[in-house]
């Protein structure tokens, strides 16, 4: 069965938050391509500070909305080991060569225990993770938001089964593999390159031409780590995606998820 188990069951505020922080997070990432000359924004070492001060905030809110609906113990506790797993394999690949060996696992939580799981397990996890490594820096929230989209839609993916959900998560992990990159491209892009280039971002520029900067930037440096990281995802969902789902159906059907409070 490809039933999707709500672990934590959304509210409409809930509901509400998660889409204002996918929204702002979203604005954060793509500041440089609605950017205009002599805003607050256009200094290229200055906004990606401002904005990523704000996605703590942003995540946090979410998280006590979504908390103030009530947990469930035994999700509390899933979320706990999944988090933990993901920040314990997350160095196994560490990003060598784009391999990264966490996204799978969001993938799979998300698709089997609900959106909001996913969400939060994206962001718990790459949280748990820098902790782990030693990673926390200014791009953790850029990298926190961006898990936790991924887990997020894999949790509102269509309810297909068998050998046609398999294949859809494959495709999935492939194109989420790939997006994630881009946006913390994106993150890093316009104040990455130093001194103005022919790639570099230029403040208040036509959106078409610091796209073509951008998409030459990131073809030019990162497209071969974010297209092995999406293969990561196809290869560990396609091996280990079957075993892992039921696995994770069966501890949700055997937990029997409610709201706390």
């Amino acid at each position: 069965m490809s039933t999707v188990v709500p672990a934590i069951a959304l509210r409409p505020r809930s509901t509400i938050a998660i889409a204002l922080a996918v929204v702002a997070g979203l604005i954060a990432f793509a500041w440089p391509l609605l950017v205009t000359p002599g805003s607050s924004l256009s200094g290229n070492e200055a906004a990606p500070l401002i904005l990523g001060s704000l996605l703590p905030v942003v995540l946090a809110v979410v998280l006590f909305e979504i908390s103030e609906g009530g947990l469930d113990p035994k999700a509390v506790a899933m979320l706990g080991v999944l988090s933990a797993i993901g920040a314990a394999i997350r160095p196994l690949g560490a990003g060598t060569a784009g391999i990264e060996t966490v996204f799978f696992l969001l993938i799979l939580g998300g698709r089997v225990f609900g959106a909001g799981f996913g969400f939060v397990l994206g962001a718990t996890t790459l949280f748990g993770s820098a902790l782990f490594t030693g990673g926390v820096g200014p791009w953790l929230p850029y990298q926190m938001l961006g898990a936790a989209i991924v887990g997020l839609f894999a949790g509102l993916l269509p309810p297909l089964t068998g050998r046609w959900e398999l294949a859809m998560l494959t495709v999935y992990g492939a194109i989420s593999g790939v997006a994630y990159g881009v946006l913390q491209n994106l993150s890093f892009w316009p104040f990455g390159l130093g001194e103005r280039t022919s790639l570099s971002f230029i403040a208040g520029a036509p959106i078409t031409e610091n796209l073509h900067r951008f998409f030459v930037f990131s073809f030019s440096t990162s497209l071969g780590w974010d297209l092995v990281r999406g293969l990561t995802n196809v290869v560990l969902i396609l091996v280990t995606g079957p075993a892992i789902l039921a696995t994770l159906r069966r501890a949700a059907r055997k937990a029997h998820f409610t709201r706390a409070g």
